[in-house]
């Protein structure tokens, strides 16, 4: 008994979904990105208006000042959806717990003076809240904003803010005691260093344009706050009192700045490309945010600088000038 085998190629009938069709042309084969994000956005055949925003759709363009023709534009460099998002957040947790393991397994914090244990406690413990308020910000523009090329990397933007709150709260753990978050939460709450940068995270709160506060809250928040703390004060100034192991323990934040600020910066450039007015908009509102940010910042910053507080200051402040330059804003 002889059997033959031959091969055929069968020809899908289409390459991809018609809602998705619509953005690529129906001959391209679409990415899962682009199956993931494309036409993803409820527009129609909504059954009431929101009872607190009659004035609005459940979802509605309006909400922001920003105009785009298509919000689909802003798509992410990265080509984030959540399968992507999450085997990259697991690979770098992974790597994480090795460091933790690798600076608990050795005794490294053992080694370093307490006057720096105590600088870094103070310094960083508290920030947990105003990830935690990032968190909130980030949910706030994926439940508001439109199209899901803006609004699904901002969930998980406000994911991986939860996330950073955890390892500042791991850190805490790992350098000090239970009570040391108390005294962090007590210092986010009265001490008069941080009731700048706590204003500035609740009036955050109420920024009603979903556009309005992905400017302010990614861009001009953390673009200030994470080289500050991140780049000079833990990258550098703990380092040289010998307090180098707290790097590896926040290597995680050092990286996601560098990752989100591409996704961030193409979609700030791409909205203000659109129309003089968008630009003029967005431009308004980094001057306006980014002088707040910096205020705000100026109590901590001579806490965890001293001195030389208002130079670093001054540096991160050329750098955010410098990346605003870049994607055509001027501050």
């Amino acid at each position: 008994m002889n059997i033959d085998l031959h091969s055929r190629k069968i020809r899908p009938l289409r390459n991809t979904f018609d809602h998705v069709a619509k953005y690529i042309g129906h001959d391209k084969t679409a990415t899962r990105y682009e199956e993931a994000t494309y036409g993803a956005q409820p527009s129609a055949n909504f059954h009431y208006r929101p009872t607190w925003a009659p004035e609005y759709e459940i979802f509605d363009a309006k909400r922001s000042k920003v105009v785009l023709a298509d919000w689909y534009c802003l798509k992410d460099p990265r080509q984030f959806y959540y399968s992507t998002w999450t085997n990259t957040r697991a690979r770098q947790q992974e790597a994480m717990e090795a460091n933790f393991q690798f600076v608990e397994n050795r005794g490294l914090l053992s080694m370093m003076d307490s006057e720096a244990v105590d600088l870094a406690l103070n310094v960083l413990l508290p920030l947990r809240h105003v990830a935690w308020g990032a968190n909130m910000n980030n949910a706030s523009i994926c439940a508001y904003g439109y199209g899901t090329a803006f609004t699904a990397p901002a969930m998980f933007h406000a994911m991986d803010n939860l996330g950073i709150a955890q390892y500042v709260t791991r850190l805490g753990l790992v350098m000090g005691e239970p009570a040391d978050l108390e005294t962090a939460k007590e210092a986010w709450l009265n001490a008069p260093e941080w009731q700048g940068l706590r204003q500035l995270v609740e009036d955050s709160f109420v920024i009603a344009d979903p556009f309005e506060l992905f400017v302010a809250q990614n861009l001009c928040f953390d673009g200030l706050l994470y080289p500050l703390i991140y780049g000079q004060f833990v990258n550098k100034t703990l380092a040289q009192k010998g307090a180098s192991s707290v790097a590896l323990m926040t290597s995680f934040m050092t990286d996601w700045l560098d990752e989100t600020s591409r996704w961030i910066d193409s979609v700030i450039k791409r909205a203000s490309t659109e129309s003089a007015e968008n630009k003029q908009l967005i431009q308004q509102w980094t001057q306006d945010w980014s002088a707040r940010a910096l205020l705000a910042l100026k109590p901590l910053s001579e806490k965890a600088f001293g001195t030389d507080s208002a130079t670093v200051l001054a540096q991160v402040k050329a750098g955010f000038e410098q990346r605003a330059q870049k994607i055509g804003m001027t501050v």
